[in-house]
């Protein structure tokens, strides 16, 4: 019996880290900080283990029916682009079958937690689902497809705002508007390694559409709108001044970010595309937290 279950271990290892690489959970790391932003801002204070532990488990879960879905429909393409072609669904780590299933369950659980938050957030759950699908085939027939991922991002303090105050209010409509070109922006500079197979393959992003000058030009367009817009949400929620710290420093993350790299130099695009765009979300986090609970306290 414990010989037999060794030998399965290595195969239930490498079946998990191909189901981690496939819904990149890394990633969550971008969209929970601003789900928990508004979360803390709207309860200004601790909302509660309940609506805390099933508004974690509601952003996980749609996270990964997002990501499921986008490979999925991504699957003809990535088996064609030399960037892609070692993703789970390509090389058959992953079956069809079980991706289909996957993101099923995710689905179920995703709306199993929004039914325990409130009304308003479960009614709104089925909105989410679609305009997280949508986003996937939105790069075949618009170059806005980067804000359009965005505005699936953006729904995370939305979320989180109306978990505990099921009301739309300005400050969370800044914050939503702030997550919109933030990630619209370091999208399109991700973006600008496909332009080459995107334009070939008759896909629409800004890259391949417009040549990296104006895309990246277009990308630091968004991020000086990304930073005004969390400024806004500071301002309108009467943040003290750890939120501002922290605006400041994600004013000199972003500003960082944009001279690493060049449309004559992607060399450092990793990490500006993962280690700087999670420090936003984490640094903006810190914020709020010593916002609501240093200085209001």
């Amino acid at each position: 019996m414990t010989t037999s279950m060794a030998s399965k271990s290595p195969g239930l290892i490498r079946a998990a880290l191909a189901w981690a690489r496939m819904i990149r959970i890394e990633h969550s790391i971008f969209a929970l900080p601003f789900a928990y932003m508004g979360l803390f801002w709207s309860a200004q204070g601790w909302p509660g283990w309940r609506i805390f532990v099933f508004l974690t488990l509601a952003m996980v879960m749609v996270r990964s029916f997002a990501m499921t879905h986008n490979r999925l429909a991504d699957l003809p393409l990535d088996a064609l682009n030399p960037r892609t072609r070692d993703r789970a669904l390509v090389t058959g780590e992953i079956r069809v079958k079980e991706a289909y299933l996957f993101l099923g369950v995710s689905a179920a659980l995703f709306l199993f937690a929004c039914a325990f938050i409130n009304l308003p957030v479960f009614l709104l759950a089925f909105l989410a689902l679609g305009w997280s699908a949508v986003y996937s085939y939105t790069k075949r027939w618009t170059s806005l497809c980067h804000f359009f991922l965005g505005s699936v991002l953006g729904l995370a303090p939305l979320a989180g705002w109306i978990a505990f105050v099921p009301e739309l209010t300005l400050p969370a409509v800044f914050l939503f508007l702030g997550v919109l070109f933030w990630v619209g922006g370091f999208d399109i500079l991700y973006a600008t390694q496909d332009a080459g197979f995107d334009r070939e393959n008759g896909l629409k992003s800004i890259p391949a559409r417009h040549g990296l000058e104006t895309s990246f030009a277009l990308a630091g367009f968004a991020h000086v709108n990304a930073a005004l817009f969390f400024l806004l949400a500071g301002i309108t929620v009467g943040a003290t001044w750890p939120y501002y710290l922290a605006w400041v420093i994600v004013a000199a993350v972003l500003y960082i970010e944009h001279k690493l790299i060049s449309p004559d130099n992607l060399e450092k695009l990793n990490v500006s595309f993962f280690t700087l765009n999670a420090l936003v979300s984490l640094i903006l986090l810190a914020g709020v937290l010593g916002d609501v609970f240093l200085v209001s306290a």
